[in-house]
């Protein structure tokens, strides 16, 4: 993507970051990717990130699935996740689904990366992506992981990015400067993510690293609100996945400490934030065939309501495939909502099936505003007179953005989604074969 990282109009750079060399990363780290054999086309697929500070600290966010990865599972259960220091990576296999000896391949993974790296096998988180149910290729993996461990370098940040991917299109690294009132650091931040990907995280790996020196509660702190903010308000396809983790670590090399609620930490946070909030749109944007970016706001009264509005209106293949064919039809995003509030516990729905009002169990239709791109189409639920050329031009841009309005005030929701079209189709359906 030419013109620099920050590029959507839905997240604004902060002043105090500047924009380096994508590939690059912060002190105290060094990377590489190989290509192991993993991945048929012979595309890089083995990835290792080291932290070679002692004292680096870190925190990690993983899929909400019942059905985990075996890589997952282990990390979450043999990792020390306030003190990461290497992560090892593969692509083109998910080892999920693979029972015990799922696990026993993430462990061989776990600790021949302890090995190549110098550190202790807690301190390794391992993680893979690719198609589920096939048996890890684990001896070609340990091969790659010894190979990444002799190509290490501080300028590694590309390869290893490129390592990681499945699916993806498009780049989706990042490094960037930060200027804080204790010191310059830097924050770079290497994302993959195309399908399979819900707004309750997203079928992703994003590994975050900084030369800040903060403490694990810190990491935690910046780490679970730039998750909220970005990897869990995104959709290309509701489904979600059984691999998904995201890491954040501190070296701490630069010496510029960030101590809890200080502008320093205030600053950083704003910095990770808009990173990953970009690289979470670009794997709406690289939605395997997507043509336009969608973001759907809705507000009022209920947070549970606006939150279940906004995902169901994100999760509506009628709104994706409307907004694929650059097509205002209103009328499928009025259908989502009413199928959101009409679930159990939504504003539809708590009466139950056959309870007061009929089958719906409400009695009336609940009012519902509805703007497409700042032009208003339904209010109280019921349509309005509209520009229409004007909004079928505004729907045929690469970002279409929907505003709607339910009964009270005070909350608000967000989510932004992927459109749905022919080749989603023909990238899935031909996946393994």
């Amino acid at each position: 993507m030419a013109g620099g990282f920050f590029q959507s109009r839905w997240v604004e750079r902060p002043p105090h970051v500047t924009e380096r060399d994508p590939h690059g990363l912060p002190r105290g780290f060094r990377a590489a990717g190989v290509a192991a054999g993993i991945k048929p086309s012979g595309d890089p697929d083995v990835g290792l990130l080291v932290c070679d500070e002692p004292g680096c600290t870190s925190d990690a966010r993983f899929t909400a699935s019942a059905a985990p990865a075996a890589p997952v599972t282990l990390t979450r259960e043999r990792c020390a996740l306030e003190r990461i220091r290497t992560i090892a990576v593969n692509a083109g296999n998910a080892n999920a689904a693979t029972g015990r000896r799922g696990v026993e391949h993430a462990a061989k993974m776990q600790g021949a990366a302890a090995m190549a790296s110098g550190v202790r096998e807690d301190q390794v988180a391992v993680c893979s992506t690719g198609v589920i149910g096939v048996p890890l290729p684990v001896d070609d993996v340990g091969r790659g992981i010894l190979a990444c461990a002799h190509a290490l370098s501080a300028d590694g940040g590309g390869a290893f990015a490129r390592a990681i991917r499945t699916t993806d299109a498009l780049d989706k690294q990042a490094c960037v400067e930060v200027t804080l009132p204790s010191g310059t650091v830097t924050v770079a931040a290497q994302c993959k993510g195309a399908g399979m990907i819900s707004p309750r995280f997203a079928t992703l790996l994003c590994f975050v690293q900084t030369d800040a020196a903060m403490s694990a509660q810190t990491c935690a702190l910046l780490l679970g609100t730039c998750v909220k903010r970005s990897f869990q308000r995104i959709s290309v396809d509701g489904q979600l996945s059984t691999n998904d983790t995201v890491v954040l670590q501190a070296s701490g090399a630069t010496g510029v400490a960030v101590e809890p609620e200080t502008e320093d930490e205030l600053r950083l946070g704003e910095a990770i934030d808009a990173v990953m909030r970009e690289l979470a749109l670009r794997c709406v944007r690289d939605g395997e065939g997507a043509r336009r970016v969608g973001r759907v706001v809705v507000r009022g009264g209920d947070p549970d309501d606006v939150g279940r509005v906004a995902r169901a209106v994100a999760d509506s293949p009628l709104v994706k495939t409307a907004l694929y064919g650059g097509d205002p039809n209103w009328g499928r995003i009025i259908q989502a909502v009413g199928q959101a509030l009409g679930a159990p516990g939504g504003v539809g729905g708590r009466a139950g099936l056959g309870g007061p009002g009929g089958s719906g169990g409400a009695g009336g239709p609940v009012p519902v505003d509805i703007a497409i791109e700042g032009v208003t189409v339904c209010s109280a639920s019921a349509g309005v007179d509209h520009d229409a050329a004007a909004l079928a031009a505004a729907v045929a841009r690469d970002e279409v953005e929907y505003e709607i309005t339910l009964p009270g005030d005070g909350a608000e929701a967000e989510c932004y989604f992927s459109d749905l079209g022919h080749e989603y189709v023909t990238i899935n359906a031909e996946y393994t074969t």
